[in-house]
This record gives structure tokens, C-alpha cells and sequence, in this order.
């Protein structure tokens, strides 16, 4: 379940209040919590009351039992007056070389198939060849302005939204994962200002969020995705990957996304129309 929490930094003093929160947002009691990470119910009640302030090593324990995201975590330890010991320096950091080292060697190696490296909302940070080249196929990428975000190429009129197949089931599911992906299921102000403005392009279902696919429809471990081309259809799937054991705010929140064909006349298809717009635009790239 996703909910929506307090966005600013909380000054020292609602720690109480902050740990109340998370057990709430994973329907913990303080006894469950207790037994899980050793720590006695009653420190635990008297950190919510205010009573006391735990060490820096027990706060970190009941995080990482409540699985609060890293960004989170710094706040917590802010709270009860400790530094941040999780870096919040920006994905392309120094500190970030081995990690987007990585992704660049996984973007290129998924060529010629899209592949997007995103942060916490969809901003898009990184891509091999075929993306771009993929989405300026049905659209002149190069005449879009601001930030690169997918979410928007996707919904705009004057973006991708033309071709997408199926409409109302694509933007219904896009929506909801929004929320299912937000980090921590934990809707924060940047998640909930990107709904409100996907929400304001025309023609997105107001039944989103309640909406559900029939029973007797097939269930999908992947994420399918079509799109309108030359009056036939190229069906794709998409899987994302997330940063394994992350140390910084940035890598736990990265999302790369790779598109597959899902069958073998999409995939010749797919080849065929790169091949074509390569030829046209010199590179391609």
C-alpha cells in the first residue's frame, strides 16, 4: 500500500512522531517491532513519547527493520540530532562512477532496444542509441523542450501518446505505477506533483486508481507496452531494475528500464525501422 507523508525535513524533536509514521506505513505494532529488531518494547514507546533519544545504532536498526528508504533514514537520524550517514551527493557524483559505470556497460549492451536509466520521477538520465532513436521514429525528439522525463513523452498529445495502443489501459497502468514504484511506497511531494500534472493532460481515465483488469484477464510479469506504427502494431515489455544493496539516497532511487520486443515480428520490425531512421538522419544518434 502506498501513502502520502509529511515532505519537509523534520527539525529535531518529531522523532516520535516520525517512527509513530513509519510503523504505521508497514502496519507494525511496537510489540512486532520489538521482537523483530531486539530492541524492548519499551525504548521503543518512550522514543515515540518523546521520553528518550536512542543511539545513532539502534535508530538505524529500527529503519532498516521498518525498511525506510535511505532518504528517510537521513531524516530520522536528523530528527535525534545525529549527521546523515546516507550521501545525497547527485547521480553523476564521483562517489557514483562504479554504479553508473555499470548502467552505462547495461544501457549499451541492450542495443538495439531502448533502454533508460530514471530517477525517483521518471526524470531520465541516461540512454543507449536506441531510445532516442526509437522515440524520434514516430516523433521529432529534437523540437521537445525542458527535462527528459518518460512519463510526459508518453502522455503528451504532441509526444508518444498518439501511438500508444490501448490508450486507457497504458495510462491507467502507467498511473498506478507510479504509485506501486514510488520508493518506500511512500507518495512524496515530487511524486504527487508529477500525478497532478499527467493528470492534466486530456484524455487520462479518472478511474485510475480504483480501476481493475477483468478476472479472466492474463496476468504479466512484465510490463507490456504497444505502440502504432505504419498502421500495424510493435508490442514491447518492459523490466526495471533497481540498485542492489545501495549506500547513497541516489543509487536506491535510480530505475533502469529496458524495452524488449514481445515477439519475433515486432523484433524484425523494430530492426527494420531503426535501420530506416539511421539512414535518414546520418548517425542516428
Amino acid at each position: 500500500m502506498n501513502v502520502t507523508r509529511p515532505d519537509p525535513k523534520a527539525p529535531t524533536g518529531e522523532l516520535g512522531e516520525l517512527l509513530r509514521y513509519w510503523r504505521d506505513v508497514r502496519g507494525v505494532s511496537q510489540l512486532d517491532l520489538s521482537l523483530e529488531a531486539g530492541i524492548s518494547q519499551r525504548q521503543i514507546s518512550f522514543i515515540e513519547s518523546g521520553r528518550s533519544v536512542p543511539g545513532r545504532d539502534t535508530l538505524l536498526t529500527l529503519a532498516q527493520t521498518l525498511d525506510v528508504p535511505l532518504r528517510e533514514r537521513n531524516v530520522l537520524l536528523l530528527a535525534a540530532g545525529y549527521a546523515p550517514v546516507y550521501s545525497e551527493a547527485p547521480w553523476n557524483a564521483q562517489e557514483m562512477h562504479t554504479v553508473i559505470g555499470a548502467l552505462e556497460r547495461v544501457v549499451r549492451q541492450h542495443e538495439p532496444f531502448p533502454a533508460i536509466v530514471m530517477d525517483r520521477h521518471w526524470n531520465v538520465l541516461m540512454t543507449n542509441d536506441a531510445a532516442p532513436r526509437f522515440f524520434s521514429s514516430f516523433i521529432d525528439m529534437a523540437a521537445r523542450t525542458g527535462p527528459r522525463n518518460i512519463l510526459h513523452l508518453i502522455f503528451d498529445p504532441q509526444g508518444m501518446r498518439p501511438f500508444v495502443a490501448d490508450w486507457d489501459a497504458v495510462s491507467r497502468s502507467l498511473l498506478q505505477r507510479v504509485y506501486r514504484e514510488s520508493v518506500g511506497n511512500v507518495i512524496d511531494a515530487g511524486t504527487r506533483r508529477l500525478l497532478d500534472e499527467l493528470l492534466a493532460y486530456p484524455d487520462v481515465p479518472r478511474d485510475w486508481k480504483t480501476h481493475h483488469a477483468p478476472p479472466a484477464a492474463p496476468t504479466m510479469p512484465v510490463i507490456p507496452l504497444d505502440f502504432i506504427s505504419e498502421g500495424g502494431v510493435l508490442r514491447y515489455f518492459s523490466m526495471v531494475t533497481t540498485v542492489g544493496a545501495p549506500r547513497s539516497v541516489v543509487a536506491q532511487e535510480l530505475r533502469l528500464e529496458c524495452m524488449f520486443p514481445a515477439d519475433d515480428e515486432t523484433e524484425a520490425r523494430h530492426r527494420a525501422l531503426l535501420g530506416a531512421h539511421s539512414k535518414s538522419h546520418g548517425t542516428g544518434g
